[in-house]
């Protein structure tokens, strides 16, 4: 009879330790779970503001887009299209020129060719007539130049929480 209570609780003894180990794996299961779910999350997280989109358009070239033309008059906004225009510029140190802007934001990401800048001058003749002049390609460029940087320090600072 000794023999077989050691063996029933030796079996008992088992039982329960494949239970607890059982019991282990699934909660290391839940945990590793856990973590690959936070995972994901993670990436969800680092990703989607690239796509950030409420709006038609990637929201960190938009914004950065309005703070850079912020000194300008806006005429025209779709933030579903990605269109910003602005009205007539003129810098008050130089009167006899001015400058119209527009901004076309192609893409939901933040890419170098999601944003394209067109970009109209016009200089003051006789004290009253406005005659077309050209538009130097670097200063497009630049202004695409600040618009990106600035998109991609707000990307940044979101992103640091």
């Amino acid at each position: 009879m000794t023999n077989s209570l050691h063996a029933g609780s030796l079996s008992g003894t088992v039982v329960r330790a494949l239970a607890v180990g059982a019991l282990v794996v699934s909660i290391g299961a839940c945990t590793h779970h856990r973590q690959a779910s936070k995972k994901k999350l993670h990436e969800a997280a680092v990703l989607a503001p690239s796509k950030v989109t409420t709006i038609g358009v990637n929201a960190y070239l938009w914004r950065a887009t309005l703070d850079t033309l912020s000194f300008m008059p806006l005429l025209q906004t779709d933030s579903n299209g990605g269109v910003i225009v602005t009205d007539w510029y003129a810098n008050p140190k130089n009167p006899g020129e001015r400058v119209k802007v527009t901004v076309s934001i192609l893409d939901q990401d933040l890419r170098a060719d999601a944003v394209r800048v067109v970009a109209s001058r016009q200089v003051l003749q006789r004290g009253d007539v406005w005659i077309d002049a050209p538009v130097e390609a670097a200063t497009v460029q630049k202004l695409e130049d600040v618009i990106l940087t600035r998109a991609r320090d707000l990307r940044r600072r979101t992103l640091r929480g």
